[in-house]
């Protein structure tokens, strides 16, 4: 007998007892001669009454905890917009448990779109969108001593690394080991060798950065990472500062700190991911909305999308670690110590899948150790160093970041010209103003406002927020001296006729000529209805 129970699932059948007595009436009618799958399928339904998918949305939605309080009208609206979010989503059967963090804000319009700043916990099961496509974004520091100038050290961050659309091209690339890992059966990750390869050393655009800073490294600092467990890090820091430790003001060291997730590869397991879990969603479910759909990870494809996701963790270090061996070499530098954290990801603690969209995990790991957190706040603020306080009220996170409390689009609102174009010379001032003192590099050369401290919350009121609400304890900050963004690129490399290939401009013509044709149809159809 061909058809078999996967025909079955593939057809929409639920799971259940039932099977047994669908497979013998699909063995009788291909007794008969008949064999085509859709048309047994199609009979199967005729004679068969087709069970309804056993999982529903919640009528009510659990509740979720809130480590955030607005200080003002536009933290109240933001919060209002975060708090529907988290509604929707919690009314999906698989979630046990939601938070949201002191940096949170809204991050789509689509029905149950997790929050930035939202975390859940899911029993065996993994909501790709409730990670994002930036899967494994991330921070990563490295401690260093240097003799060079600031300039000259950003002049060697300049060098190492690549932001914008796109890859490296094949002469420009960066190996690693990461690349030589045998992955590519894995059916999420089958074909993306080339991604894997084109996007180490680089840091696309957004909110990504690769930020120059000083860390004193005072007694008090180290033998807080000892107590947490922290020893490498805490003996690399002691060995390095040796009497000099003792000092007042302990002994200030460089630190980069870079900011990004998995790049193109991350993004296309992402579309795979969350592509396979409506598909596996609409046989066990109904009314599910796409941003709520899950891949049950008890299940062969569920196993197989961990497995991946491990890897893109894999990668995204190696990546970081690219631009960093990349920067210590250029610049001359002499690394101490280095740590980093992911905060945009799964991870797993028991049975429960632990997903974070902009959230610091900030528990104790297997070993008991509070975890270290790296949180940014903005281009001129210090990053935080954090350990986690395990506060399983909020899930044991922290905020990845300051967030937002309105738009990119809301906030370039307020520099617009009467005639609607961007003031140009009002944004660089306002940057200027922002980020007075600091050496700030925009690879494209032009800054954009929305990624400079003006598009986000005040830092000082995260930073309470962390400690109001007991997330983190704060045991070091990263000062800045200077950051490099991608800044505003101009039109999207896929308007700009000059960055396409023949095969790019054919496909953009060819869909041109179809969007065309429908509009022409819609318009006689019009006429057809009035006359």
């Amino acid at each position: 007998m061909s058809f078999s129970g996967k025909d079955l699932i593939d057809g929409g059948w639920p799971e259940s007892p039932k099977f047994k007595e669908l497979l013998e009436a699909a063995r009788m009618l291909e007794n008969r001669g008949i064999t085509d799958p859709a048309y047994i399928l199609k009979l199967l339904e005729r004679d068969f009454e087709k069970e309804d998918p056993k999982l529903v949305m919640r009528e009510v939605p659990l509740p979720f905890s809130e480590a955030i309080e607005a200080t003002c009208d536009l933290d109240a609206k933001n919060i209002d917009g975060v708090r529907r979010f988290m509604n929707q989503l919690l009314r999906t059967p698989v979630i046990e448990r939601g938070a949201v963090m002191p940096d949170a804000c809204p991050a789509g319009a689509a029905e149950a779109t997790i929050p930035v700043g939202g975390a859940i916990s899911v029993k065996n099961a993994i909501l790709p969108a409730a990670h994002s496509a930036d899967i494994c974004c991330s921070m990563y520091a490295s401690i260093f001593e240097c003799g060079e100038s600031t300039s000259a050290m950003l002049d060697a961050v300049m060098e190492s690394t690549r932001f914008g659309f796109g890859g490296r091209k094949p002469e420009d690339r960066v190996h690693h080991p990461v690349l030589e890992e045998t992955v590519w059966s894995n059916p999420f990750l089958s074909g993306l060798e080339e991604h894997a390869a084109m996007h180490l050393a680089d840091q696309g655009d957004g909110n990504h950065f690769a930020y120059l800073g000083k860390i004193r490294a005072t007694r008090a600092f180290v033998e807080a990472l000892t107590d947490a467990g922290h020893d490498k890090i805490a003996r690399d820091l002691h060995d390095r500062a040796g009497d000099r430790l003792d000092d007042t003001d302990g002994v200030t060291f460089f630190t980069l700190v870079t900011h990004h997730g998995s790049r193109g590869l991350g993004a296309h397991l992402y579309k795979r991911g969350h592509k396979a879990a409506i598909k596996e969603t609409s046989r066990i479910a109904k009314g599910i909305p796409k941003a709520a759909a899950w891949l049950d990870t008890e299940s062969e494809i569920g196993a197989a999308y961990w497995d991946a996701l491990q890897y893109i963790g894999r990668w995204t270090k190696a990546n970081h670690e690219s631009i960093h061996s990349r920067f210590l070499e250029r610049s001359g530098a002499e690394k101490v110590t280095e740590f980093g954290n992911e905060h945009n990801f799964v991870w797993k603690r028991g049975d429960q899948f632990l997903h974070g969209k902009g959230a610091t995990p900030a528990w104790k790991d297997v070993e008991g150790r509070p975890l270290l957190g790296l949180i940014p706040l903005n281009m001129a603020a210090p990053i935080l160093v954090t350990l986690g306080r395990d506060n399983d009220e909020f899930l044991s996170f922290a905020p990845h970041g300051a967030g937002r409390n309105q738009s990119r689009t809301a906030t370039m609102r307020d520099f617009k010209k009467a005639n609607g174009e961007i003031d140009d010379a009002s944004v660089k001032r306002a940057i200027s103003d922002a980020t007075k003192g600091l050496d700030i590099r925009w690879y494209y050369g032009k800054g954009d406002l929305s990624e400079s401290p003006v598009g986000y919350k005040p830092a000082k009121q995260v930073r309470a927020q962390i400690e109001q609400f007991e997330l983190a304890d704060i045991v070091a900050e990263v000062t800045p001296l200077g950051c490099l963004m991608a800044g505003d690129g101009g039109p999207q490399p896929w308007r700009r006729k000059d960055h396409l290939s023949p095969k790019q401009l054919r496909q953009i013509e060819h869909r041109a000529d179809r969007r065309k044709t429908r509009q022409s149809a819609k318009h006689w159809d019009e006429l057809d209805e009035e006359v």
